[in-house]
C-alpha cells in the first residue's frame, strides 16, 4: 500500500521501518520542526537516509499541509507519536483516510500522559488503541485494542519501552491491513467510560512524603524515566529513580520521621513514609546527570536522618 506517515521521535522511526521493512511504499513522511538545540528528530533522519520525502510543517492545520498530502496520493495515512492537532480536514484526505496510535485503553486515559497516569492511579493493566482520528481529542472510533498487565514494580519505561512500544509498532501493521482491506471497522468511544487527564510534567510529579507509602510508590513509578517524581534537598530537586517498596509491618519497624533518610547502604539510601519506606537506587540532583544513590549520598553529604522535601 502507499501510505504517509505523521509522527516523530524513536516510535515514529520504528513505523516508518516496519512499513517499509514490508515493502509498503512511503510517499512521504510528516514530522515537527526541528528543536531550538538542533537536534535531528529520528524519524527525519531515518526517512532522508532512505530517500524519502519529508515535510517539517509549523502546522498541519494549513492550506499547505492540505495540499502537501493531496499530493502524495496515499491510500492511508499512519499517526504515530503525534504531538500536532491534525483536523480531520488533513486526516480525511487518504483514499482510506487515517489510524492512529494512543497508548491506553480508550476511553479511559485521554491525553497526552496517558502510559503516567495509570501508574500513578495504581491500575494493574493497561493497553494500546488504534483508532480513526477526529476533532476531538483522542475520541474517535476504535479499530483495535490490545492490553498489558501493569506489574506492582513496572514503571513508565517498562510498561512503554518493553511493550506498548513494540506492540503499537505491530498494532499499526495490523490496523492499516484491515483497513485497506475493507475490514477495519470502528467502533465509537463509550463516552459513559471516558476520562482526561492532562500533561503530567514536574508540578506533578513533586513528591508529598506525607502521602502513603503506596501512593509514593506509584507516583515515582508513574514518573520514571519522565517527567521525574521529585522531592528537595538543601533546596534544590532531587528526582528519584530505580526505586522500591519496603512495607512497614508495626510500630517497632519505623526507623525515622516521615520524610527522613532511614538508611545510606552501599547501593541506595531509604527514605520513610506513612506506611513504609522508598528505596532509591538512582538520583538525578539539580541540572547534574543520573548518578547511583549511594554516590550521591557520598557527594551530598547525605546520612541517616536527613530531611528530604523541606
Amino acid at each position: 500500500m502507499r501510505i504517509a506517515i505523521v509522527g516523530q521521535q524513536q516510535f515514529g522511526k520504528a513505523v516508518l521501518e516496519a512499513f517499509i521493512e514490508r515493502g509498503d511504499h512511503v510517499a512521504g513522511v510528516f514530522c515537527a520542526p526541528d528543536k531550538a538545540d538542533g537536534k535531528a528528530d529520528p524519524l527525519k533522519t531515518s526517512a532522508e537516509s532512505l530517500g524519502i520525502p519529508v515535510y517539517q510543517l509549523a502546522s498541519l492545520k494549513t492550506e499547505q499541509a492540505k495540499d502537501t498530502l493531496r499530493a502524495l496520493a496515499v491510500d492511508l495515512g499512519i499517526m504515530g507519536y503525534v504531538l500536532q492537532f491534525a483536523p480531520y480536514e488533513f486526516t480525511s484526505i487518504p483514499r482510506h483516510g487515517m489510524i492512529q496510535y494512543h497508548p491506553s485503553l480508550l476511553p479511559h486515559h485521554r491525553g497526552a500522559s496517558a502510559i503516567n497516569w495509570p501508574i500513578i492511579r495504581g491500575d494493574t493493566r493497561t493497553g494500546l488503541t488504534i483508532f480513526r482520528p477526529t476533532d476531538g481529542l483522542d475520541e474517535g472510533p476504535i479499530i483495535l485494542q490490545k492490553d498489558t498487565p501493569i506489574g506492582p514494580d513496572d514503571t513508565v519505561g517498562s510498561v512503554y519501552f518493553e511493550r506498548l512500544f513494540p506492540m503499537g509498532v505491530g498494532a499499526l501493521l495490523e490496523a492499516a491491513d484491515l483497513v485497506v482491506g475493507g475490514r477495519g471497522a470502528a467502533t465509537p468511544q463509550d463516552e459513559s467510560e471516558a476520562s482526561y487527564e492532562g500533561w503530567c510534567r514536574s508540578a506533578e510529579a513533586k513528591i508529598n512524603w506525607h502521602t502513603h507509602v503506596d501512593l509514593v510508590y506509584d507516583l515515582i513509578r508513574g514518573c520514571d524515566p519522565v517527567p521525574g517524581a521529585w522531592t528537595l534537598w538543601n533546596g534544590q530537586k532531587l528526582q528519584l529513580f530505580e526505586t522500591r517498596k519496603h512495607p512497614v509491618r508495626s510500630f517497632s519497624q519505623v526507623a525515622g520521621r516521615i520524610g527522613t533518610v532511614t538508611e545510606v547502604g552501599d547501593r541506595s539510601f531509604c527514605i520513610s513514609a506513612h506506611g513504609g519506606e522508598i528505596e532509591v537506587l538512582k538520583v538525578r540532583f539539580g541540572d547534574q546527570p543520573k548518578l547511583p544513590a549511594a554516590r550521591f549520598c557520598a557527594e551530598a553529604g547525605v546520612g541517616v536522618g536527613a530531611q528530604l522535601g523541606a
